[in-house]
């Protein structure tokens, strides 16, 4: 899978933010070949130069998939949205999407009895 990672900083209106979001999101969702589509409200700026409120993130099935439904005409309604409601304050990221097994990487358990 690929990704389209959006970063968003503290809004300065939340409340004008808040209730921009879900247009945003209506678009968003319709995009044509997502997959997937979370968000994340940050909860905790824990290190780094650049605290961030939201993580909004596409799935798409490959990175072709993703610049074509950025590219369709409901990809550039999304996009002006977001640039809207968030003044433009925002980090676009592309990513390969690997999930792992944690487990996979854990100690085999210890032997019972002995």
């Amino acid at each position: 899978m690929h990704k389209l990672i959006i970063l968003i900083p503290p809004p300065a209106n939340e409340a004008q933010f808040e209730m921009a979001w879900p247009e945003f999101i209506s678009l968003s969702a319709r995009l044509p070949g997502l997959r997937r589509e979370t968000t994340s409200r940050v909860t905790a700026h824990m290190f780094g130069e650049h605290p961030f409120s939201l993580i909004h993130e596409l799935y798409f099935d490959s990175p072709e998939a993703a610049r074509q439904a950025l590219a369709s005409p409901l990809g550039g309604q999304a996009g002006q949205t977001l640039q809207l409601i968030t003044g433009g304050h925002i980090t676009l990221l592309f990513a390969d999407h690997l999930e792992d097994d944690p487990t996979r990487y854990a100690p085999p358990p210890a032997p019972e009895g002995n």
